[in-house]
Parts: structure tokens; C-alpha cells; sequence
């Protein structure tokens, strides 16, 4: 498949990479490959075993299409899908790591990452060391002689702490070890991990890649030097997305340069909203210049998604299920990234080991969808009136 020229704006490339109608009779989008077997027209061929597909598990030209598309956004060498977010985090954790490894991860990370490392690493014989998420180049204090990947994920899940991503490279690179970045809340449109330091990149792209809530998918795009590993355990654990996910996942990538840019602007406008509630401590939001992350944000992100977290001033549990009970608009489910507008309430006090969560009260995490900002906020009034009135 031709490559798109990399001088290209980023949304030109939203548009045009992975795509290739000439390959498919001129239609505009790659087709779904529905299959299994794929036949081989001579014995030589068979034993050559060189064709572009092969079998269907190790790929199809819908799969090849997004995977080459989304290298080509995260500026990485070459990408692998699986099934799920999790799926692309645990392939990438088998493949960096052996027994009698050490992994330093972020304290404040995805925790189906940390119960990964908990559960299934330990009895791998992997040991794990979380850390400070603020901790910078101070990482180096931590790293051992067996520490062979330090995790990141920027900004940190529920609690949005940003990373320095650049400094935490080059202590770990300087040890030898690979640096992993979870990328999901920026994308590839408003981080660029490789040019960060970053040797691995994951996304779960059932958030903003698919972008409908109607898929699940993970990627894995890597350096050259990493791909080998990677490709080589993605293919061992026999990972394979669906084809209609795979297909979903492609014509989300085709928006979303104008969904980001809507979630970007109604999340930072209904997060500043939410600021100047009196009801409300504090937001944790990186683009707003109160944050403590924003220098770093500013620095190294070109924008923000439509996901933050906002901390309550102390009231009851039962006043926080009164207001968010009652919530028309804003649904109460887990992920994120589509069109709809989420709300949860949170508290990592009790899986946070390397830092203490200390928060003035009760805090929810708001993903903020394509709707009327107008509208959502009404929503949100509304339930802060059912907060007040039940005392």
C-alpha cells in the first residue's frame, strides 16, 4: 500500500492514510475481510509461504489498513490491533518482559494494568515498582539493574496527572530499559510518543479511535528496535480483532479530527463551568492554566480530549447518587471516547501504593460528548440542585 507524503497536515492524513481505493475497485473504504483460510495457488507458494495474507488470525486487508494508518498518525515504524485495550497493554508487558524482570509502572495508571502486574506478572516471577507519576527524571533513583520497561501513562487515569515523558526517557534509555506509554487520552493527533522518547505506544482505540461505543480495539505501534518483540508475542498469544471492529475503527479515525476538536472544546468549557461552581474543590483538567500538570501539557501535548475529573467539596455518598441518579443527559457507564457524555464517581485511596489520593471530598470523572454544551450544563444544574436539597 502507498504511503501518504508525512508533509501532509494531520487531518489530510486522518482522511487519506491506510486507504487505498485503487486496490478495491475505486470504493473510497477498505472492505471488511470476513474470513479464516486463505488459499495459496501452487505447492511452491505453500511452502514459500510468502504471500501478503496468509491466514486470516495474522491478518486481513481491513486489519493491514488501520494498522498501517494509525502508524503512520503515531509516527512509529509499524502497529499490531488486538482486541481490546487490556489485550494491546498485556501483549506489549509479555513481550518486553522475562522472569527475574523488574517493571517500574505509574501509580496513577489504568488499574486493569496495575491488577495485570499484581496478579499475572508476580506469578511470572516479574517484580513491579510503582512510582510518583510526578517523579521525572528522579526515575532513576528507582531503576535497578533487572528494570527492563517503565511504564507511562500521560495524563494519569481518573486523576490526570501529566508525565515527563521526555525526562523519564532518557533516565530509562540511559539504563537500558524501554519505555511504554499508554496514549489514549491524547491520541496520535495531540501527543506524538515517538517524538517523546517513547520506544512503545498503546492505545485502547475503543475510545476516540472508534469514537461510537460500538467497538472494541487495542493497538500497539512501536520503534524499530521494539517491533520485533512485539510482532513476534502478538503472534505467539494468537491476537486477532474482529473484522467489523477493525472496519468501525477506520471509519472513526476518518472524524476524528473534528469530534477531538469538539470534545476538546466543550470539555475545557464545562470544565472551567464546573470551576466556578461553589460546590466543587477543584478541577483536574491539564489545558486549564490552574492545573498543576498545564507547563507539561502546554509543553508537549497539542491539544486535549473531551475526559477530566472534577473533586467535590465534602457531601454524602447518598447526595452524590441523588445527583447523579437523576442525570438525563449524562450516562453512568465505563469508557469512554464516543458520543455520549459519561459520568462516574471515583476513589483510588485504596489502589494507590506510591502516592497518598487526597481529595477535599467525593470525585467524579466526566467524559464530555458531542452534545450542546448549553444542554449539558442544565443537566449537570440540574443535579447539583438535587445534590443541595438532599443535605
Amino acid at each position: 500500500m502507498s504511503k501518504r507524503p508525512r508533509k501532509e497536515k494531520a487531518d489530510t492524513r486522518l482522511v487519506h492514510a491506510g486507504r487505498e481505493p485503487a486496490l478495491y475497485h475505486g470504493f473510497v473504504n477498505t472492505p471488511i475481510y470476513r474470513g479464516s483460510t486463505v488459499l495459496f495457488p501452487t505447492v511452491a507458494g505453500l511452502e514459500a509461504n510468502d504471500q501478503a495474507y496468509t491466514y486470516g488470525r495474522l491478518g486481513t486487508p481491513t486489519v493491514r489498513a488501520l494498522e498501517e494508518a494509525l502508524a503512520e498518525l503515531e509516527g512509529g515504524y509499524a502497529t499490531r490491533l488486538t482486541p481490546s485495550g487490556l489485550s494491546a497493554i498485556v501483549a506489549t508487558l509479555l513481550a518486553l518482559l522475562s522472569a527475574g524482570d523488574h517493571v517500574l509502572v505509574s501509580d496513577s495508571v489504568y488499574r486493569p494494568t496495575r491488577r495485570f502486574c499484581d496478579h499475572a506478572l508476580k506469578r511470572l516471577g516479574v517484580e513491579t515498582t510503582y512510582y510518583d507519576p510526578l517523579i521525572g527524571d528522579r526515575i532513576k533513583d528507582l531503576i535497578k539493574e533487572n528494570t527492563t520497561v517503565v511504564f507511562t501513562e500521560s495524563p494519569g487515569s481518573q486523576s490526570f496527572e501529566v508525565q515527563d515523558i521526555p525526562a523519564i526517557s532518557k533516565a530509562a534509555h540511559a539504563a537500558g530499559a524501554r519505555l511504554v506509554m499508554d496514549n489514549t487520552w491524547a491520541t496520535p493527533l495531540y501527543f506524538k510518543p515517538f517524538a517523546h522518547g517513547v520506544d512503545v505506544s498503546i492505545q485502547a482505540a475503543t475510545k476516540y479511535i472508534v469514537g461510537h461505543a460500538d467497538a472494541m480495539l487495542g493497538a500497539i505501534t512501536t520503534t524499530e528496535a521494539a517491533w520485533p518483540d512485539i510482532a513476534r508475542t502478538h503472534e505467539d498469544l494468537g491476537l486477532c480483532p474482529g473484522p467489523e471492529d477493525a472496519y468501525l475503527a477506520l471509519r472513526g479515525l476518518r472524524t476524528l479530527g473534528v469530534r477531538l476538536a469538539r470534545h476538546q472544546a466543550s470539555g475545557i468549557e464545562l470544565a472551567r463551568w464546573l470551576g466556578s461552581r461553589s460546590e466543587v474543590a477543584r478541577v483536574l483538567h491539564p489545558a486549564l492554566p490552574s492545573d498543576p500538570g498545564h507547563a507539561l501539557w502546554a509543553r508537549d501535548f497539542t491539544g486535549a480530549s473531551g475526559l477530566f475529573a472534577v473533586v467535590l467539596k465534602p457531601v454524602t455518598k447518598e447526595a452524590v447518587g441523588a445527583m447523579l441518579d437523576g442525570l438525563t443527559l449524562f450516562g453512568m457507564g465505563y469508557s469512554w471516547g464516543g458520543f455520549e457524555s459519561l459520568i462516574l464517581p471515583f476513589d483510588p485511596s485504596a489502589y494507590r501504593t506510591a502516592t497518598k489520593w487526597q481529595a477535599e471530598g467525593r470525585a467524579l470523572r466526566l467524559h464530555i460528548g458531542l452534545e450542546d454544551v448549553g444542554d449539558l450544563k442544565a443537566d449537570l444544574e440540574a443535579g447539583f440542585a438535587r445534590l443541595a436539597a438532599f443535605g
